[in-house]
């Protein structure tokens, strides 16, 4: 069904714009400060690492 695959196109947008506004909170990466792409790419990948510890482990018991 149509409606079905939009629902499903939605909630998966909906993720990736969550994750790109929990990595902009994150000044360096939201002002895109840094001179290398490689300095910029080493930073988002730290900055999404650190949110996925913190969303993996912070439920724990």
């Amino acid at each position: 069904d149509f409606g079905d695959q939009q629902r499903v196109r939605y909630r998966g947008r909906n993720v990736v714009e969550r994750c790109f506004n929990k990595l902009k909170q994150w000044r360096g990466i939201a002002m895109r400060s840094d001179k290398t792409a490689r300095n910029y790419h080493a930073g988002l990948r730290l900055a999404a690492t650190l949110h996925w510890l913190t969303s993996t482990f912070s439920n724990t018991a």
